[in-house]
């Protein structure tokens, strides 16, 4: 795997817990993950319920909930990782608050625009290119995975996503969590890539929702949902981005149901805004 940089990040001098991580659900796409003495926040939208959102063309959606979390409650942070420049992912609120210097890790059209507007420390990945963070002596690749936010030709006129394999690895060469984060994506052909690289997936964050405008969908439902899971076949799956949006017209439910359907509810942990996930490093890796 060859990154295309190398970030070191501050580190105290503490122990560092490998076996034990955390998932803080804050609603939409906005994940606060701690792990291997990382804290990484994804997709930050903290907009409240009625707030507008502009995504493009002159189209609006509406929230439908309040973040689980306040921006100002967040802890201190070592990274952003952003699957894409939508106000649901990345909204005005962030814009304003975000300290410019926190690095940003997104697609590479969203790495220029957000360096636009003054955060400093951005980088831009192609799908398949990785960045690695150093931390005292952890290791963390995040590699782009493909993905697309509209069926055929319209995706072109759509921003470009990523989805993100994030490989946490000891100074010894060890993996001891690969978490899979599929951002806004539709199932296409190129998924099919993923489980050939990475066979082994130990948890998976599927953005779902069934994002619509005029009928055309821009987010998985919950039968792409289900397809996404039997696809990538990762251990354990946790839905996010579902529900949060007028425009999110697959709800939550629905995904239960054809998880049920489908026989793979012992591979699904359901999050509400404001629970956490505690998950352990598989033993097979310690």
């Amino acid at each position: 795997m060859a990154s295309i940089h190398t970030v070191v990040l501050s580190a105290e001098n503490e122990s560092v817990d490998i076996e034990n991580g955390s998932l803080f659900f804050i609603g939409t796409a906005t994940v606060l993950l701690r792990y291997a003495g990382f804290t990484i926040l994804t997709d930050p939208n903290f907009l409240h319920q009625g707030d507008h959102i502009h995504v493009g063309y002159g189209l609006q959606a509406v929230r439908q909930t309040n973040p689980a979390l306040e921006f100002d409650q967040l802890p201190s942070l070592d990274f952003v990782l952003l699957s894409h420049l939508h106000e649901d992912h990345f909204d005005r609120l962030v814009v304003k608050k975000l300290d410019k210097g926190v690095p940003i890790v997104t697609t590479s059209s969203a790495a220029k625009a957000l360096h636009k507007k003054g955060f400093r420390l951005t980088y831009g990945l192609d799908t398949w290119r990785a960045i690695t963070m150093v931390k005292g002596e952890q290791q963390l690749h995040i590699t782009a995975m493909p993905g697309t936010h509209g069926p055929g030709p319209l995706g072109k006129l759509l921003p470009s996503v990523m989805g993100s394999m994030l490989e946490f690895e000891t100074t010894r060469d060890k993996t001891t969590m690969r978490l899979y984060i599929t951002g806004d994506t539709l199932i296409f052909k190129q998924l099919k890539e993923i489980p050939k690289r990475y066979p082994d997936i130990d948890l998976a964050l599927l953005h779902l929702g069934g994002t619509k405008f005029f009928g055309v969908m821009l987010t998985m439902d919950a039968k792409q949902g289900v397809e996404a899971m039997r696809l990538i076949n990762p251990h354990e799956a946790i839905p996010i981005h579902y529900n949060d949006y007028n425009v999110f017209k697959s709800p939550l439910e629905d995904f239960k149901s054809a998880v049920a359907k489908a026989g793979l509810e012992k591979r699904v942990h359901y999050l509400r805004h404001g629970d956490t996930y505690e998950f352990k490093s598989p033993a097979n890796r310690l």
